[in-house]
């Protein structure tokens, strides 16, 4: 039998974590452009790694601004989600979106380079 139990715990901090860093968090080295890209929760509930993107270019001070709001979250998450123990939150960078963006601009140079040599 498959526990699906940590996938639904990792959905729900996912949407709880996007909304509370949307709406509630204002520390500036945030910002207002971060994306909870997934979620990977512990099969013992205990720990939630939350991976996060964002299009600004400033990595480190993003994290530094989400390791001061962790005990926030947790604390948050453990009003709105009922959990035995509410899961120990890290915060992990996911430069996914900008790896993204650069191999769209590299496929769109190689289109123009291609477009180029057949004029």
């Amino acid at each position: 039998m498959v526990n699906h139990r940590p996938e639904r715990v990792a959905e729900l901090i996912r949407e709880e974590v996007s909304q509370l860093l949307r709406r509630e968090v204002k520390d500036p080295r945030i910002g207002n452009f971060v994306s909870v890209t997934d979620v990977e929760v512990s099969g013992d509930l205990r720990h939630a790694k939350v991976f996060v993107s964002t299009i600004n270019d400033n990595e480190e001070e993003l994290m530094e601004g989400l390791k001061s709001t962790r005990g926030f979250i947790r604390k948050e998450i453990g009003n709105r989600i009922r959990l035995y123990h509410t899961p120990e939150i890290i915060f992990r960078y996911d430069d996914s979106i900008e790896r993204g963006a650069r191999i769209f601009e590299i496929i769109e140079d190689l289109n123009e380079d291609e477009e180029n040599e057949q004029e």
